[in-house]
């Protein structure tokens, strides 16, 4: 059976930890960020765990991450 293609987009995106989970980092975080508080903002650069409704589908898209 042949090698399975990691999709190189999702994999810049997302890594794993070492308990196997995905991390991703949160978006509106590019621009538009005067109108934001700052508190929301400082949120916003936390990392977070990718939802489990998404999982399966990600497993597919990165399959050696």
């Amino acid at each position: 059976m042949p090698k399975i293609k990691t999709k190189r987009a999702a994999a810049k995106r997302f890594s794993t930890t070492g308990t196997g989970k995905l991390k991703r980092n949160k978006a509106y975080k590019s621009h538009i960020l005067t109108k934001k508080t700052t508190k929301r903002k400082r949120n916003l650069r936390k990392a977070a765990m990718t939802d489990a409704t998404n999982v399966k589908n990600m497993k597919k898209v990165l399959p050696y991450c």
